[in-house]
């Protein structure tokens, strides 16, 4: 199992099959899944966050393949409001969502900080690569924060459809790199 991790304002908490009900509620949205994997099925089966964590994630943790965290304001520490997990596998290192209500309150960069740092400083991984729809600019905004770079772009199926897909990069060099800079410069 992953550890709990915090930030400020977050409490990222390892998934459990107890967050099912909350991501069957919070999940299906166009807001949320249109951007994700064609992998994610559409319209959402009433079991679905339920198959998803019980068959997919909790099997992958328990492999040492994934880690996946239920994300959480520390102010209100019972309520899901959105997931985070880190997957061995290529060119696909890191997936999230956040529900609509909590969108552009800067709560997935705080996530994706902490999590960035576990995979390189915890699970000591080399390189962060991470896909999107070119069309995803929330997602696009949070990997240019981060310091990404985009190394990569092709045809990819996503829920809503054939989009343009990039995949960004970032070297544990270079994210020590920022964090150094972000230190000298106070921000």
């Amino acid at each position: 199992m992953p550890p709990e991790l915090h930030t400020e304002r977050l409490l990222l908490t390892p998934l459990q099959l107890s967050d099912a009900a909350d991501i069957q509620r919070l999940f299906p949205q166009w807001e949320v899944v249109r951007y994700l994997d064609s992998h994610v099925p559409w319209p959402y089966p009433a079991d679905g966050a339920l198959s998803w964590v019980r068959d997919c994630v909790l099997p992958a943790v328990a492999a040492g393949k994934q880690w996946e965290w239920a994300i959480r304001l520390r102010s209100a520490p019972q309520s899901l409001i959105g997931c985070i997990g880190l997957m061995d596998q290529t060119d696909n290192h890191r997936g999230f969502w956040l529900a609509p209500a909590w969108q552009g309150q800067g709560y997935m960069s705080e996530a994706c900080s902490v999590v960035t740092h576990y995979w390189f400083e915890v699970l000591d991984r080399p390189v962060l690569r991470v896909p999107k729809a070119l069309a995803n600019t929330g997602s696009r905004r949070v990997s240019e924060r981060e310091g990404m770079r985009l190394v990569g772009e092709a045809q990819g199926e996503f829920v809503c459809g054939r989009l343009q897909r990039q995949l960004w990069e970032l070297r544990r060099e270079e994210w020590r790199r920022g964090l150094v800079a972000a230190a000298t410069t106070g921000s």
